[in-house]
């Protein structure tokens, strides 16, 4: 069998490949963008013609993951864990449908908060959906996972997360691959109700889905996913979920832990190989990547009250990514490395890139809140966020995709003039133009400032679903095309953009200004890209 050297991202799409998928979709989010960009470059999946283009945004990735599976194909949506706050409508519904073929939902958490607004854990909203959840604890977990999910979707008539956290997803390690399966043939749903959620049907469906919880169960006590390792030392029983494992492992080089471990790699919980651990040991530990979900869930589960200790009572650290001194350190064991970096390096925050065209926008708007006051501009995710540091202290809001024109609105109508919404092209598809139509609808007075870099550029510089449609979109919504303005964000154009914007905050409406210049990096990368090709 070939092995190759792959990140934990990686050795999920190969998986979902040689799993034989018809397609991957998804909306690009640090740290799951990296999984669809290695099916869109793998040959094999090129050949097959899997679909691998972008999708607008998490919700629509899933709901057209979950039309290929009705019709019988394996499919897999990607997203970032803050995507499926955005896919959660179709998430939960989905959970009740089933699928045909075989669904896996792949999501990437981000402990610490690396490039995120928060760093919550999608286990719960597998909890909450009745769903399997796998979690792996190294790459080539990831891969086995990922190949046997799409045939465990398929046997239990459910979608399937797969979990990951950024360490992970962005750390290699050798990964067998499994044979190459065939993709499978067109076939509707048998049961043709299944996909009709009117209440008279769903309340049937979802019925089913609680019928299947014991088999669940069942399935996750027969895992070879779910461990359970002997240890001499019963003063305590440790339980390690997905890559907490991996850092328990790592205080013990000789692989021998003197205590009883049960290792989780699949939910729900396997019920009997936990009450077998808690019968055995006079307390348990509990080491998870995340929220403390499994902590929670034991800290009543036993009959005799064993004490349960983790996140929850500060035997680790409540927030942040988890690493192996973190553990050494709840175990009484010395630590393995240094925790702090040497005092010589000196932290940087991030920036805009030297050329990149949000900075002479936000100069400009600067000038302009020079005259009106600060506090009015509302600001959503991407990496024009970074107005919000010096040296421009530009925006007052991030909060999640979108939520720079809806705020606005918010602040319109309790009675701030002139407000200010700053949003990117891609984020303006995603999840702004319902925003955009609510203004419409109540002629609110709002400047919105659409950074258009023509890409996804905070991940990566993919497509963006806007270009060549912005001001088609604000005009189709109702926006006043005389309010339609455009500006080329070059210093050379400091007094026109200032003037533009002068302008449009005097009248009393929706006005969409449009700064339009292609992101920096995006030129640069498509230009190796080029360079490349031509080479081949």
């Amino acid at each position: 069998m070939q092995k190759s050297l792959l990140l934990g991202v990686e050795a999920i799409g190969q998986a979902a490949i040689d799993a034989g998928i018809s397609g991957v979709y998804a909306y690009p989010g640090t740290p799951s963008t990296e999984i669809t960009e290695y099916i869109q470059n793998n040959k094999l999946a090129n050949s097959r013609k899997i679909h691998h283009e972008w999708s607008t945004n998490e919700k629509t990735a899933l709901e057209e993951a979950l039309g290929m599976s009705y019709a019988g194909k394996r499919a897999m949506a990607c997203m970032k864990h803050v995507g499926l706050n955005a896919a959660a409508d179709i998430f939960m519904n989905m959970a009740i449908t089933g699928v045909n073929g075989g669904l896996v939902v792949t999501v990437a958490d981000d402990p610490s908060q690396h490039s995120s607004q928060n760093e919550q854990d999608s286990r719960f909203y597998g909890k909450f959906a009745m769903i399997p959840v796998f979690e792996p604890s190294n790459q080539q977990e990831a891969y086995d996972m990922t190949y046997a999910a799409f045939a465990f979707s398929e046997k239990t008539g459910l979608p399937v997360m797969m979990r990951i956290p950024t360490r992970l997803a962005h750390s290699r390690s050798g990964v067998i691959q499994q044979p190459v399966m065939p993709e499978n043939n067109l076939h509707f749903p048998e049961n043709p109700i299944q996909f009709i959620l009117l209440p008279a049907y769903g309340r049937k469906l979802y019925q089913s889905l609680i019928d299947k919880q014991d088999w669940m169960v069942e399935l996750s006590e027969e895992s070879t996913y779910n461990n359970y390792f002997e240890g001499k030392d019963k003063s305590l029983g440790i339980v390690c979920c997905g890559i907490a494992y991996n850092y328990l492992m790592e205080n013990y080089p000789d692989n021998n832990c003197p205590y009883p471990v049960v290792k989780i790699g699949q939910y729900p919980l396997p019920k009997k190989m936990l009450k077998r651990l808690e019968q055995q040991c006079d307390e348990l530990f509990i080491a998870e990547e995340g929220f403390p979900l499994v902590e929670e869930m034991l800290s009543d589960f036993f009959e005799k009250g064993t004490k349960v200790s983790g996140r929850l009572n500060g035997a680790l650290p409540r927030r942040g990514e988890l690493n192996p001194d973190h553990l050494a350190k709840a175990l009484g064991k010395e630590k393995v490395q240094p925790t702090s970096s040497p005092n010589i390096l000196v932290g940087r925050p991030p920036s805009l890139c030297a050329g990149c065209g949000h900075k002479d926008t936000y100069e400009a708007l600067n000038e302009i809140i020079a005259e009106v006051g600060t506090g009015r501009v509302f600001s959503d995710i991407g990496c024009y966020t970074l107005g919000a540091l010096p040296p421009f202290n530009t925006i007052n809001t991030c909060v999640d995709m979108g939520a720079s024109i809806t705020m606005a609105k918010g602040a319109a109508d309790a009675g701030l003039t002139p407000v200010f919404a700053i949003i990117g092209d891609s984020t303006f598809t995603h999840s702004g133009i319902t925003g955009l139509l609510d203004c419409v609808v109540e002629k609110t007075n709002i400047n919105i400032i659409i950074v258009d870099n023509e890409a996804v550029a905070m991940t990566g510089g993919q497509s963006s679903a806007a270009k060549g449609r912005i001001e088609k979109i604000c005009e189709g919504v109702g926006v006043d095309p005389t309010h339609i303005r455009l500006f080329v964000p070059l210093k050379k154009n400091h007094d026109e953009i200032v003037s533009v914007i002068r302008e449009e905050m005097t009248f009393n409406g929706v006005s969409v200004i449009i700064g339009r210049r292609e992101c920096v990096q995006r030129i640069a990368k498509l230009k190796k890209l080029n360079r490349t090709n031509k080479e081949v």
